[in-house]
C-alpha cells in the first residue's frame, strides 16, 4: 500500500452526489483512515501457513452422472397455455 493513504472524503463525497457537510467529511476521513489502519494490520499477518481455497484436496464437485429421461410431450407442455396453435404457444408480440 503506498505511504499516502490520504483519500480526499469531500471529494469522493461529490463524485457519488452526496452532499456532506464539512464537519461530516471529516469524521469520515477519520474512520476511513481507521479502516484503512486495520486493513494494514490484516496485510501484515503470516499467511504462509494456511491454505489457499483451491489447495484443499478434500473438496470436490459433487455431480450426478448425465442420463436421458423422458421429456414432455407436445400435448403436455401445451396443456396449460394460455394461447396455442399448430402446437405452439401463441404469445403477445414484444419487439415492434
Amino acid at each position: 500500500m503506498p505511504e499516502s493513504r490520504e483519500i480526499d472524503v469531500a471529494h469522493v463525497a461529490r463524485l457519488a452526489r452526496l452532499n456532506l457537510t464539512a464537519d461530516e467529511a471529516e469524521v469520515f476521513q477519520h474512520q476511513l483512515a481507521r479502516v484503512l489502519d486495520y486493513a494494514e494490520k490484516l496485510r501484515a499477518a503470516d499467511l504462509s501457513q494456511v491454505d489457499t481455497a483451491g489447495e484443499n484436496d478434500a473438496l470436490f464437485d459433487v455431480l450426478r452422472e448425465d442420463e436421458a429421461r423422458a421429456g414432455f410431450t407436445a400435448a403436455e407442455a401445451l396443456r396449460n397455455a394460455p394461447r396455442q396453435a399448430n402446437d405452439l404457444f401463441i404469445v403477445p408480440k414484444v419487439v415492434e
